[in-house]
């Protein structure tokens, strides 16, 4: 298993409610085939440029372990996701 670090960001305006059913929707498809290290809600940022005529992200941050296809799925659930409008996942190369 090779560890990862998925970095996403949340339309700022979504209700408490609904952030946590979108994160624990992330958290649950990543521990269906994987374990997760952290989880990390850095919260609402401003960001460097609008994206989709909004200036305020939603961050958080989940470092996981996992087998080489379960970031391929992640990564197309994010781009389905309505609540997602950015994301990055990176394979965390050990040293």
């Amino acid at each position: 298993m090779r560890k990862y670090e998925a970095m996403f960001i949340m339309k700022s305006n979504l209700e408490e409610e609904r952030r946590n059913e979108v994160i624990n929707k992330f958290k649950s498809i990543i521990e269906s085939d994987g374990e997760i290290e952290s989880v990390d809600e850095w919260g609402n940022r401003k960001l460097a440029y609008p994206i989709q005529k909004l200036n305020d992200g939603y961050y958080v941050l989940i470092n996981f372990k996992a087998g080489a296809d379960l970031p391929k799925e992640l990564d197309r659930n994010f781009k389905i996701s309505d609540d997602v409008i950015r994301h990055m996942i990176v394979n965390l190369e050990e040293k």
